[in-house]
């Protein structure tokens, strides 16, 4: 059954069947209203006005589809995500009302009151689903699945604006990889969708066929002038004809130039000249200059090495010194006489050895 059969029918079953509010399409509320009448209402509310009551929940439920202000872009129809979001929502308050115990008017004003809250919280998930998600698609035919909440029942809605969807400016360079990419972001929330086929466009009645597939890109390695051109790509539909149809001009540019580096035994220092050797094609005169000074670095860092060395053993050298000196130093103070001995005894043994 086609979308246009499928309005048909949704119009004459609003027109011969009783109109349904879109939560109550889910078993869940239902549910959830049954629950209330059997088990809250016999121990919260008098009996006699428990038909009365349930009557005008049910009522208020059902008026979730008359929306005054939408009456002209409300069509009926809400996506899955919509109508998951209100039925949570509803279902939610039902079970604050029944957890907060209250009993006989207070019960009626309290969920009549919560009714209207969410009935204008249900007006606000319509708007923006007309607004962001309803028929999302920019350009290009869409199968868009829909709750028809007047039968609750779920049906495809076809969503068809232009199948051009633009032209597209590729550059690339020579030497690397071209991507078309013919997806768009609606196109995996659509239904009825085939085959993404590309073509490379010769002129205006000529064309070759590059790819046929689920993937929505086409890829060539390594273009050369020759891949320059137009391409087209177009996506099917089972019954719709093309559903999204893109073409590409694609322009191929010079090989990008990348500069060669210099291996590290490119360059060498002779003494007592140095010398930098490079190849004449790779560098720049300030790289020249750059490698010159770090040669000249290296060259000049044993030097500095040796000088360093040869003060660390001086520094060593006078402080055994001033230590020696300090030692004498000591025991002249504290033992003066005994050292006066010991040099009378020394040269006194030198004299004695004297011929």
């Amino acid at each position: 059954m086609g979308p246009q059969v499928a309005l048909l029918v949704v119009a004459l079953a609003g027109c011969l069947l009783p109109a349904r509010s879109c939560v109550t399409c889910d078993r869940r509320v239902v549910a959830a209203l049954d629950a209330l009448e059997k088990e809250y209402l016999p121990t919260h509310l008098a009996p006699e006005r428990h038909r009365e009551v349930m009557e005008k929940i049910r009522q208020t439920v059902r008026d979730f589809r008359d929306l005054p202000d939408l009456e002209d872009t409300f069509l009926g129809v809400i996506d899955e995500a919509t109508m998951e979001t209100s039925v949570l929502s509803f279902l939610r308050s039902v079970r604050l009302i029944r957890n907060s115990d209250v009993a006989d008017d207070t019960f009626v004003k309290e969920f009549s009151w919560m009714l209207t809250l969410e009935k204008a919280a249900f007006r606000g998930y319509v708007t923006r689903f007309q607004r962001e998600d309803f028929c999302p698609n920019k350009c290009g035919t869409m199968l868009q699945l829909l709750l028809w909440c007047h039968i609750c029942r779920k049906h495809l809605y076809l969503c068809r604006k232009s199948t051009d969807c633009g032209v597209r400016q590729i550059n690339v360079h020579e030497k690397e990889d071209l991507v078309l990419d013919c997806e768009l972001n609606w196109h995996k929330l659509s239904e009825g969708l085939t085959n993404y086929s590309f073509y490379r466009v010769w002129g205006s009645n000529s064309e070759t066929l590059a790819y046929k597939g689920k993937r929505p890109t086409l890829t060539k390695p390594l273009v050369g002038p020759e891949d320059a051109g137009t391409y087209r790509c177009e996506l099917g539909t089972e019954r719709h004809g093309p559903s999204t149809i893109i073409h590409f001009e694609v322009t191929v540019l010079p090989q990008r130039i990348i500069a060669e580096t210099t291996s590290k035994s490119s360059t060498f220092v002779t003494q007592p000249s140095m010398f930098v050797t490079r190849s004449s094609t790779s560098g720049t005169l300030a790289e020249i200059w750059h490698d010159l000074s770090l040669t000249v670095g290296r060259a000049e860092y044993p030097k500095t090495e040796n000088r360093l060395r040869g003060r660390l053993i001086g520094l060593l050298i006078w402080g055994f010194v001033v230590l020696i000196i300090g030692i004498l130093t000591v025991v002249l103070c504290f033992r003066p006489g005994k050292v006066i001995d010991s040099m009378n005894t020394w040269f006194s043994a030198d004299r004695a050895g004297l011929p």
